[in-house]
């Protein structure tokens, strides 16, 4: 039996391809922030949201389950000649607690794994 190939949903059934993701901690309070960017969905194609249910969270599935996560916010970046154009979805939340935060990066490792996405540090501006 092979394991289901991980995947994230904003409505049931349409898997999202992800672009970009930023890690960050909070040094006072420990808390850890995910940005999640997403160069088009094709829940938006084809008028795909209209067709399948909301989920009311972001599904982060792969072979131990599914993680269910409420975003802090999303934001839908336009831009082109009209400024219509959609440039980019980015999806934001929080992770308090370890247990969730080592089950989150177990996730990102397969989905990373099954994409061909990389680890790489952000380059610190020197402000030159």
């Amino acid at each position: 039996m092979t394991s289901p190939a991980p995947s994230i949903q904003f409505f049931e059934g349409i898997s999202e391809e992800l672009s970009n993701v930023s890690l960050r901690r909070n040094p006072n309070s420990g808390v850890r922030s995910v940005l999640m960017s997403f160069e088009s969905l094709k829940a938006l194609e084809k008028f795909n949201s209209f067709t399948k249910q909301f989920t009311n969270a972001l599904r982060l599935t792969d072979e131990e389950g599914t993680i269910n996560v409420e975003p802090s916010s999303v934001k839908f970046i336009f831009g082109g000649p009209e400024g219509d154009d959609l440039e980019r979805v980015d999806c934001k939340f929080e992770i308090e607690r370890q247990d969730h935060w080592d089950r989150f990066m177990r996730f990102m490792n397969r989905y990373a794994e099954a994409n061909g996405m990389a680890y790489g540090e952000t380059k610190k501006s020197t402000g030159n």
